[in-house]
């Protein structure tokens, strides 16, 4: 099998699958700054290319709802230009945009907007992990990274159907990246649940999980705070969702645990930068490639993708 060094010189594309909170963010950033990994967020590029429009069109519908003649005239009039500040460190439009489910006069969602949204969402999301491919050759051609992060969102899971290998997300991400699985033990998803608790934030959630409860919520939210409605969600959603997660990983990538990738070194850094990454991931990789077929194959398949790309840059 490879060995470390070869492995540190491989041109990485790694997509990091996990729950909302577990760390893929935070990583990717100390990859960047570290050492110049191109950091790829699905939300950035949700929110600057396939749903730009929808929350423009949002912000605007919320300006004209405070009935300020003076604004409503300048926005009819073309007079006042209005955009977004999406960046990967502000995903705050994507959030606001995607909403929460409850009574509009509490800045909820009736059912039908809500369901709306979440439909926009997972169709955006879809879109943005089939992009990966080309942004790997971008990140290249023009920024000269040689490594890239997928940072994904906690609903990849959601929209991919795990028991399909011919799924086309997991087709476009396992062609070209290595599928890597920040699992939180218990004490981890304790950690994220109470912070879902007190901080709870707009997420996707697959229909099949959503629909039963808002079944025999009023359709208008009227009545219902978007926050209360919110906080009792999340461990059902995070039981929902381990399963796919663990199938995913185990079918076409690989699992490494959340409390052994962000031990603190000795100087009590609890976020590995790149080279300290890399370590943990070969570690892992080695280790689940010795014991099982449909591992070795994927980490063989991720080796093949890597070297193919650095053979077609050094021809470049």
């Amino acid at each position: 099998m490879i060995t470390l060094s070869e492995f540190r010189k491989l041109h990485h594309a790694v997509t990091l699958l996990g729950m909302s909170g577990v760390g893929k963010t935070m990583l990717s950033t100390a990859l960047r700054q570290s050492a110049n990994w191109f950091h790829y967020s699905a939300d950035y590029r949700i929110g600057t290319r396939y749903l730009v429009e929808s929350i423009l069109d949002n912000v605007k519908f919320k300006i004209m709802q405070m009935r300020d003649p003076f604004v409503a005239n300048l926005l009819r009039s073309d007079s006042i230009y209005i955009n977004h500040n999406i960046s990967v460190d502000n995903l705050e439009p994507v959030s606001t945009f995607l909403g929460m489910y409850g009574d509009p006069s509490a800045g909820g969602l009736d059912t039908s907007s809500f369901l709306e949204r979440q439909n926009l969402y997972r169709r955006a999301e879809v879109e943005s992990m089939k992009d990966v491919s080309r942004f790997i050759s971008k990140s290249w051609q023009i920024y000269r990274c040689k490594d890239f992060v997928n940072d994904a969102s906690g609903s990849l899971c959601e929209i991919v159907d795990p028991d399909d290998p011919m799924d086309p997300v997991i087709k476009a991400l396992t062609q070209d990246s290595l599928v890597v699985y920040i699992e939180p033990n218990p004490t981890y998803e304790d950690e994220l649940k109470k912070r879902a608790r007190t901080h709870p934030k707009p997420l996707f959630y697959n229909p099949a999980f959503i629909t039963p409860i808002l079944n025999d919520k009023p359709a208008d939210g009227v009545g219902i705070d978007p926050l209360d409605f919110a906080r009792p969600l999340f461990p059902d959603l995070l039981e929902f969702r381990k399963p796919r997660y663990r199938k995913i990983a185990d079918t076409c990538g690989f699992t490494i645990h959340a409390d052994e990738l962000f031990q603190p070194d000795e100087h009590g850094n609890a976020i590995p930068d790149a080279a300290r990454f890399l370590d943990k991931v070969h570690a892992t990789v080695i280790d689940q490639a010795s014991q099982s077929e449909t591992a070795a194959d994927n980490l063989q398949r991720y080796c093949a993708a890597c070297e193919g790309r650095a053979i077609l840059r050094n021809g470049q």
